[in-house]
């Protein structure tokens, strides 16, 4: 994979991080887990262990839960924001670090579009709720599939 294309999915992983922070990670550790990214030998490593998954995927089943709640903050507040740009950058990383490219270019690619998603995410939520007038957690549900079938696509597909 080119240098080119191994940078677009690193963005690409950083913006599900931004729309949901957990579910870039998980699909991190399921790639590397399965051997579809390749880790070994280097400090991302960690991800492909059977812990490393079972956490980041309870997490982000969790995150699809907690999305729900009314009193769950926005994913723009200061706190979401930072998770996203953490797990982002996070993804970035092992993206990159396993077609042996820079891991610091893909962390940065990935905390930068993590901040992206998540107010491009927050933002066509928004209007679609209002929009179509649908229940918020209608617009999140398809928000959550959008953001799993990315994930596995960059991981699985590409």
């Amino acid at each position: 994979m080119g240098q080119e294309r191994t940078f677009a999915l690193a963005i690409g992983i950083g913006f599900v991080a931004g729309l949901r922070s957990m579910t870039a990670p998980a699909a991190m550790s399921w790639g590397a887990y399965w051997g579809r990214l390749n880790l070994r030998g280097r400090a991302l490593a960690f991800m492909g262990a059977p812990a490393a998954v079972w956490i980041f995927s309870i997490l982000a089943a969790a995150e699809y839960v907690v999305d729900l709640l009314p009193q769950t903050p926005n994913r723009t507040e200061p706190a979401s924001l930072m998770v996203r740009v953490v797990t982002g950058g996070l993804a970035g990383a092992c993206v990159c670090a396993s077609a042996d490219v820079s891991a610091w270019a893909g962390m940065v690619l990935g905390a930068i579009s993590g901040v992206i998603g998540a107010y491009a995410g927050f933002e066509a939520r928004t209007r679609l709720v209002r929009r179509l007038k649908l229940p918020g957690a209608v617009i999140a549900l398809g928000e959550d599939l959008l953001a799993i079938g990315s994930a596995y696509a960059m991981v699985f597909v590409r």
